[in-house]
């Protein structure tokens, strides 16, 4: 005679196949007089923590600048990409260069410093840059919680 099944199965299963990683969004307004200060010396905005995954960079104009501006992110002191020119209040996606996908998985034991570049002088306008990545241990392996483990 065969033994009952178990009804909960399929539940157990469905919860364990989950590896605990949460997808995170940083923000970081900044006013003009903040971007004005970037032109002049790059600007820490942030840190990324050891082992995350940098995801996506967005910049958000959320006041259009008056003249023209530029602006561009590094993380670990690799840039994400070529500046990119805000001409237009909205949103503006990063794509990543070829030279930062080496950082793109910050694996080490030290967060790694967001820094924002410009150029430009407007008086008015404001930004916000957007980081999101996938929280992993410093050495970029995905840790389940105690519940899962």
């Amino acid at each position: 005679r065969r033994p009952p099944r178990s009804t909960l199965f399929p539940y157990t299963t469905l919860f364990r196949s989950n590896m605990g990683a949460a997808i995170v969004a940083q923000t970081f307004d900044l006013t003009a007089a903040q971007v004005i200060a970037a032109a002049a010396t790059p600007t820490t905005v942030g840190f990324i923590p050891a082992g995350a995954a940098v995801t996506s960079v967005q910049f958000l104009t959320t006041t259009l600048f008056a003249s023209a501006t530029t602006l561009k992110a590094t993380i670990a002191t690799v840039d994400v990409a070529a500046a990119s020119t805000i001409t237009t209040a909205g949103t503006i996606a990063v794509a990543p260069a070829a030279t930062f996908t080496p950082v793109q998985a910050n694996v080490g034991a030290t967060d790694a410093a967001i820094t924002l570049t410009a150029t430009g002088a407007s008086a008015t306008g404001a930004v916000t840059v957007i980081v999101s990545y996938i929280v992993r241990d410093s050495s970029g392996a995905m840790v389940p919680s105690p519940q899962q483990a």
